[in-house]
């Protein structure tokens, strides 16, 4: 057996058999088994994402992404998660995921599923036992996903449909965002709102009144999109590009934009 596997159904099978483990306790040991498969790689585990349900990983090579990873608890039926709307959303925009439940995988591509692996299965007195079959299946699946390349925009329609799928999901992270905020903050204390509740404010007060929660989520994401095409079409040559430098090629002349 692979000693990454090996190691990783180790710890899963420790935290499972304690009888206290949720989701989230077997994230680690996939981390590091996410890590160890291939060279250079850095998979992330960003628990702000997760409240607002973004894919619970991202996979990267050397600050590039490969792709997406999207956990649920063992033993969860993956039929059904399949067929949620979340899933579906993932699958149209993100052109390579993983579902899994930490003992079954299955790998999208393009919404394709391309292949479904079971490394292990619950035995008696909650031991997990390795199938043979599926662990060689399954470093053939993780080889696969790391070797499928960010795919490349060759048409402005291409582009148009990649920008469109990518903002319906910063629109239902920020939707979702808004919903937590509202269930962690004080009616007592107007400073605890949160920083999406600032931004809706502040948009009703200084562009639409009566601007709702659900279109201040979808006007955000669409000026999110917006500016950073803006800024990447901006950009000088040989330049380097991230969130983060955005607003530096931004012009001047739209403050707004630049703030935000």
């Amino acid at each position: 057996m692979n000693n990454a596997l090996h190691t990783y159904l180790a710890s899963i099978e420790k935290d499972y058999k304690g009888g206290k483990a949720t989701e989230h306790t077997y994230r680690p040991a996939l981390e590091r088994l996410l890590e160890s498969l291939a060279p250079h790689i850095e998979a992330s585990n960003d628990p702000k994402h997760i409240k607002c349900g973004a894919p619970d990983f991202i996979v990267e090579r050397k600050h590039v992404p490969l792709g997406y990873v999207e956990t649920k608890d063992i033993g969860d039926d993956l039929n059904k998660t399949e067929k949620s709307e979340q899933l579906k959303r993932y699958r149209a925009s993100l052109n390579n995921l993983i579902l899994t439940d930490y003992l079954e995988f299955r790998w999208y591509v393009g919404d394709k599923l391309r292949m479904t692996t079971r490394l292990a299965s619950v035995g008696k007195g909650k031991k997990i036992v390795p199938d043979a079959d599926g662990i060689a299946q399954t470093e053939q699946l993780f080889a696969a996903f790391y070797a499928t390349e960010v795919p490349t925009v060759n048409t402005p329609k291409e582009l148009a449909q990649r920008m469109a799928a990518l903002t319906k999901i910063v629109r239902d992270l920020i939707q979702n965002a808004l919903t937590t905020e509202d269930d962690i903050a004080d009616p007592k204390n107007d400073k605890s709102i949160g920083v999406f509740h600032q931004q809706l404010q502040a948009f009703k007060e200084y562009l639409l009144p009566e601007l709702k929660p659900e279109e201040f989520a979808d006007l955000y994401a669409q000026t999110m999109a917006y500016g950073l095409f803006a800024a990447a079409a901006s950009k000088p040559a040989g330049k380097p590009f991230s969130r983060a430098e955005a607003y530096m090629y931004l012009p001047q002349a739209n403050p707004f934009l630049r703030k935000l």
